[in-house]
């Protein structure tokens, strides 16, 4: 890899073998591994976001990784935390002769990153939060469609994100923010994993039935046993909603599963929808077929790195 690239961005949806390509490569290339994964980020919160620990050994070696399990669950990080850690994160790796590569599917935490800036942390504002008491979701969905700022397509499948996101949003409006470049400059290339929808639809319900049956829904029962509200514990979305409504009762099993599972398929559309939408902000990603092995794959990308 030359000095020009100093940031190798492994992203695709959902179940579609990210991390074992990413630390195969990372394997290859003397890497270390910076996740972009919004739920990762908490501790216990292992078999529902996927964290896969075992892909970080490859071939008897322990390939390091960062900004996983670095918060405990029932905490509320951010992309101000995110981007702050990450460049934390970078300038380690670097300082340790070893490239990074990052990793993961969330999208917003991604294009932050790439385009290199940090963000100053906005505060919470009691005044907001008070005027958008009792407003249903879709109405807040409706009042965050009135800004125009990154935070627009962040996650808001809650009240409490939908909220959040106002709060951020109408902070932005309000105030003439100064961004202020990270100390160490990006210049990334971007790999994305190519699947086409039915298999991703297949491999989604595939490792869905096998994370309820790793036990799933007894780390959710685990993470209310700690302290963890239920109303926390949804705020994180997808399994984490789904299984807490199942676990304290509101649904039933077969509810649970026929919901999540939708809930999932949706949430990887949008993040292809998301890195397509890079694509036409300019991001040039370079595309690898899911079907292509590990291997080739990892041949590819070196290969393209070492012409740069």
């Amino acid at each position: 890899m030359t000095s020009r690239t100093n940031l190798i961005t492994i992203l695709g949806p959902t179940a579609c073998g990210k991390t074992a390509l990413a630390t195969r490569l990372a394997a290859r290339i003397g890497g270390q591994i910076i996740s972009a994964d919004s739920r990762q980020v908490y501790r216990g919160m292992d078999i529902g976001t996927g964290k896969d620990i075992d892909e970080y050994t490859v071939d008897g070696r322990d390939i390091p990784y960062h900004l996983v399990d670095i918060v405990d669950a029932g905490y509320k990080y951010n992309l101000y935390e995110y981007l702050r850690d990450f460049g934390s994160a970078l300038e380690r790796v670097i300082a340790e002769g070893d490239r990074p590569v990052l990793c993961g599917g969330t999208g917003l935490y991604i294009e932050a990153v790439l385009k290199g800036y940090n963000m100053v942390e906005v505060p919470v504002s009691k005044q907001l939060r008070a005027s958008l008491q009792g407003k249903s979701l879709e109405e807040l969905r409706r009042i965050l469609s009135g800004y125009k700022s990154l935070h627009n397509t962040t996650d808001t499948s809650t009240i409490d994100r939908a909220v959040r996101a106002i709060e951020i949003a109408d902070y932005y409006r309000q105030n003439d923010i100064v961004y202020c470049k990270m100390n160490t400059k990006i210049n990334p290339i971007l790999f994305g994993i190519d699947i086409d929808r039915d298999e991703r639809r297949r491999r989604i319900s595939q490792r869905l039935q096998s994370r309820l049956d790793e036990g799933m829904a007894d780390e959710v029962r685990n993470l209310l046993d700690s302290g963890i509200s239920p109303e926390d514990l949804m705020y994180y979305g997808l399994e984490y909603k789904y299984l807490t409504q199942y676990v304290v009762g509101d649904i039933s099993y077969d509810e649970m599963f026929v919901s999540l599972q939708t809930a999932i398929h949706r949430f990887a559309k949008r993040q292809m929808t998301w890195f397509r939408g890079m694509e036409k902000r300019g991001f040039v990603i370079r595309w690898l077929p899911y079907d292509m092995p590990d291997t080739e794959k990892t041949d590819e990308i070196i290969s393209v790195i070492s012409r740069l």
